[in-house]
């Protein structure tokens, strides 16, 4: 999911919620940044009478690590599709049994039964998407690069320190692991070695490692390329028309992100009320006009904006969802070879 651009006042805050926002009538959501409308959520609280207070977060490690040290007082927490099993193994999370709720009859397979969720005891699916790259046409070599991963992880010289990577050890080290054709949960040192050559190599030709602002920073042509999510992307074009985002070739993780509520929710009615709320396809469908992402309901797409609904990046064809590589739960051994990758590569 998402991140473009943390809120100034989220960044001060990045605090726990005041015990007055405990109190009933409310509801404490902890989202990505810049995921979901003001819009709606004022019209959530227009519908209900519950006020809405949101928190934002950059990563689901980040969203993890909050919840473990006995962060209290949200309600909703948005983590994507291996979080929730990882979160449900910690027992950090209500169960919720979602595939009850009256509005989950519209949710479409295959995300009514996800391998990470099965019976959705636990979650409700919010959007999904995929992350690949975006890069700027009207300044690459020839105005055009390969369909291929190749072209970030080894771009052209004159792409040296305008490409910006994701400062996310999930997608970072799985796009690099799909273009190597390593399974994405080695336990073998060899391979996750690959995978550190590879992103070693890469290093000296990027800006950064940043998730937020990755929209921002390409309409201002700060950069030529930039890691992104297909909805970012699709915010990216609405201002940078030379902007190109890429499915590439070996093929492009895919996510999706959830609705769940943490264990010792002290609104858990409202949050469920809400979880419900946003499985109607009119509401989902703002969220996604807003993200530029797709979603699990039936009847949303009727909703949708002209150029989302034609956008193939987001509405991709029958070969572009070929090319999807679902994320995978993977065992510790495999999680501690890759976090023992990405702290060489941060050093």
């Amino acid at each position: 999911m998402k991140v473009c651009k943390l809120h100034s006042l989220a960044l001060a805050a990045g605090l726990l919620v005041s015990a007055s926002a405990m109190a009933a009538g409310e509801l404490n959501l902890y989202n990505w940044s810049d995921y979901i409308p003001q819009d709606l959520l004022k019209r959530f609280e227009k519908e209900t009478g519950i006020k809405v207070n949101l928190d934002v977060f950059d990563s689901n490690e980040s969203l993890l690590a909050k919840l473990k040290a006995g962060a209290k007082g949200y309600d909703v927490v948005v983590p994507s599709d291996y979080m929730v099993k990882i979160m449900r193994d910690e027992g950090l999370l209500e169960k919720i049994d979602a595939s009850k709720m009256p509005n989950f009859k519209l949710v479409e397979a295959p995300l009514n039964k996800p391998d990470f969720d099965p019976q959705r005891e636990y979650s409700a699916p919010y959007m999904w998407g995929v992350t690949g790259f975006t890069y700027d046409a009207s300044r690459v070599p020839g105005g055009k690069l390969d369909n291929s991963w190749k072209s970030f992880f080894t771009p052209p010289a004159a792409l040296k320190g305008k490409v910006v990577a994701l400062n996310d050890v999930a997608e970072l080290y799985k796009a690099a692991a799909i273009y190597l054709k390593v399974d994405q949960c080695t336990e073998d040192p060899k391979q996750a070695k690959r995978i550190q050559d590879l992103l070693e190599a890469q290093k000296p030709m990027l800006a950064m490692y940043n998730s937020d602002g990755t929209i921002e920073r390409m309409q201002a042509q700060e950069v030529i390329m930039h890691q992104q999510w297909n909805g970012a992307a699709y915010r990216t074009r609405q201002k940078l028309k030379s902007a190109v985002f890429v499915y590439p070739k070996e093929g492009i993780p895919f996510w999706n992100d959830n609705l769940v509520i943490p264990k010792g929710a002290k609104n858990r009615d409202n949050a469920l009320k809400f979880i419900n709320w946003m499985m109607e396809p009119k509401n989902i469908a703002e969220a996604s006009n807003f993200t530029g992402y797709n979603n699990a309901i039936k009847g949303s797409a009727a909703y949708f904006v002209a150029d989302l609904k034609a956008d193939p990046a987001i509405n991709p064809t029958a070969a572009m969802r070929a090319l999807f590589v679902p994320n995978k739960n993977c065992s510790a051994k495999a999680n501690a070879l890759r976090d023992r990758v990405w702290t060489k590569l941060k050093k």
